[in-house]
């Protein structure tokens, strides 16, 4: 450090000039005050004063009085302070001195070595002090720097383990460290979460472990098979078998530590309970081979009704087909809504009956139980109910206004029996023999199933009788019956003559059957377009007043189409093969319709749709 202050302190100039000059050698700043007043004064505004010289005998306040007053101020209490006397000094003179607090004695005459060499021992004192002083200060200051640093690791090694722990267990997965030496394992909580065992009383090691292993993983998975890897690092998917006897999927990875011999040490890595992936892996897997079981079926359904639908004429041909067809794509949305798990049979009888109910009275009454049907006995109960309700449509209750159908159903024991019953409509008798459609009716039902069908001509209207067994009855329902779409049919309805009507659709049969159901009512067709570049290119030249749109257009999303027409405030119907809960919920007021398209189905939604149109009441009026 520079330079410190000594603090002279006597009542005679001269005295202070001598003192001046013989610790003028020392290169320190001298520091003189004559009075006691004047010396207090200097001491409170005056740092780094390493020592005081007193002259004992001053008038008023003498030298030991002074020295008690600097004493009793907190920052003068180790202060050195020397005493400089004129006088003899007694044995009471100096125990009093030191009891002040002085440090040491100084006589008149002063021998100059003798008073240079006492004040630069405690100036050289007071030099190191400080210097320990300030040591001590940044040694404290690094100290506590160092300790706040700790701290804040050690607070966020905290928060970052716990962020771990709750990474891991929301995560269904659990770290783990092997002693390779010993077989010892060190687990967290998730491992005995995914072990379903007792952190209080099961102890972990490898024997215990392996023996937990599926006895077709053990060879695979086990400890040995990991150190054999080729490298450090390894993965494995492994069964467990908990002490329940549940068996979980697990996935294992880790890294092996070797020591200075390059020999395996300690094994390091996660674990994580796979169990619902590979469960839903499988039911993928189960759903993709069921799709193409069920589409081969299908297609093979369709083929036999082509080939064995008898008609007179092709139109009546193509009516009886798109019937039949529409009857079997009606029961596919409905088991496709619960993943093939099985269709209520009162939907299947509301789909079908649709056609056929009034607006003015009951015409069509059912009822019977909430059942479910699985997937085969749905189809064939639907192309039945589909034959008996054209059957009686031609010639039964159905083709008069004044004929009533009951439909009504109940499970017994032994199977289930649905009553078919007619009235009010013309007389039926037994015909000769039995058309396509009742022969279907008898031979899905009887010999596919092992039920039964029994027909009752009576003159008031047929009676038919089908009876299914239990075991097609599924245990218990996916869940309840979803509510039938209902749409307004009834009123006075525009006509859909002159309109223009934009078609988009990539299946070019199906676009093609569109244009021919469009063109026969009378409208306009601009396309139809199979690409969605063309499409929109077309929608924002073209003028028309609607549109009939694919969603999925050869793997393109047709959602920048639709968002153009709405923008514009064109109406337009959806065409897909996908169920309403696929769309986006902003086109949750757009109609659906599923295909295979129904031409009376599509011109009713396109009725409804373009009814507030403003062009199209123009239309109507030219």
């Amino acid at each position: 450090m520079d330079q410190v202050n000594i603090l002279l302190i006597d009542d005679q100039p001269a005295k202070l000039l001598s003192y001046e000059v013989i610790l003028g050698e020392l290169g320190e700043n001298l520091i003189k005050a004559t009075t006691p007043h004047e010396a207090l004064g200097i001491l409170l505004k005056t740092q780094d004063i390493a020592v005081v010289l007193i002259d004992v005998v001053m008038p008023g306040v003498d030298g030991f009085q002074l020295a008690a007053m600097i004493r009793e101020h907190p920052r003068f209490q180790k202060l050195a302070i020397i005493f400089v006397s004129a006088v003899q000094v007694t044995e009471t003179d100096y125990l009093r001195g030191y009891e002040i607090g002085a440090v040491d004695y100084v006589t008149v005459p002063v021998v100059p070595e003798v008073l240079r060499a006492k004040v630069r021992v405690f100036v050289d004192l007071y030099r190191k002090t400080h210097m320990l002083e300030t040591l001590n200060a940044e040694l404290e200051a690094r100290v506590a720097a160092r300790t706040a640093e700790l701290a804040a690791q050690t607070e966020r090694l905290r928060r970052s383990e716990e962020r771990r722990s709750i990474a891991l267990s929301a995560g269904d997965m659990g770290s783990w460290e092997v002693d390779v030496a010993t077989g010892h394992i060190e687990w967290d909580d998730g491992p005995y979460r995914i072990f379903d065992v007792d952190p209080a009383t099961f102890d972990p090691t490898v024997e215990r472990i392996e023996a937990m292993m599926h006895p077709e993983e053990r060879d695979r998975s086990s400890l040995r098979a990991m150190l054999a890897t080729a490298g450090d690092r390894f993965q494995t998917e492994f069964r467990i078998v908990r002490p329940s006897g549940e068996v979980r999927w697990c996935y294992g990875a880790g890294i092996i530590s070797r020591d200075s011999a390059g020999n395996p040490a300690r094994m390091n890595g996660v674990i994580l309970d796979i169990t619902e992936r590979k469960r839903a892996e499988e039911r993928l897997v189960l759903l993709a081979r069921e799709v193409d079981h069920r589409a081969k079926n299908t297609l093979a359904v369709v083929l036999s009704v082509l080939r064995l639908t008898r008609a007179t004429s092709i139109k009546d041909f193509i009516t009886a087909v798109e019937g039949r067809v529409h009857a079997l794509a009606a029961t596919h949305n409905l088991l496709s809504s619960t993943r093939w798990e099985g269709a209520h049979l009162r939907k299947i009888v509301e789909e079908e009956m649709a056609p056929y109910q009034a607006s003015h009275r009951q015409r069509v009454i059912t009822r019977g139980p909430d059942v479910v049907l699985l997937p085969a006995t749905a189809q064939a109960m639907a192309l039945a109910l589909h034959e008996l309700a054209t059957n009686a449509a031609k010639y039964g209750a159905l083709s008069t206004e004044s004929g009533t159908l009951s439909v009504a159903w109940r499970a017994g024991p032994q199977s289930l029996v649905l009553e078919w019953l007619e009235t009010g409509g013309p007389p039926a008798s037994e015909p000769a023999r039995l058309g396509f459609g009742l022969t279907i009716v008898r031979s899905s039902i009887e010999a596919q199933f092992r039920g039964g069908v029994r027909y009752d001509w009576r003159p008031e209207g047929l009676r038919c009788t089908l009876s299914i067994p239990v075991a097609q009855i599924v245990p218990m329902p996916p869940g309840p019956a979803p509510e039938p779409e209902q749409s307004a049919t009834s009123g006075e309805r525009p006509r859909l003559s002159g309109m223009r009507l934009l078609v988009v659709e990539d299946e070019l049969l199906v676009s093609m059957l569109i244009e021919e159901m469009l063109i026969g009512l009378g409208v306009t067709v601009i396309g139809p377009h199979v690409r969605l570049a063309d499409a929109l290119a077309a929608a924002k030249v073209e003028r028309f007043d609607g549109a009939v749109l694919d969603i999925n257009l050869a793997g393109e999303q047709a959602d920048p189409l639709a968002d153009l027409l709405m923008a514009k405030g064109i109406p337009f119907v959806f065409i897909t093969g996908y169920q309403r809960e696929s769309l986006d919920r902003r086109y949750v007021n757009v109609p659906v319709l599923q295909k295979p398209i129904d031409a009376a189905a599509l011109q009713g939604v396109l009725l409804s749709l373009m009814r507030s149109r403003p062009m199209l009441q123009a239309a109507d009026a030219g």
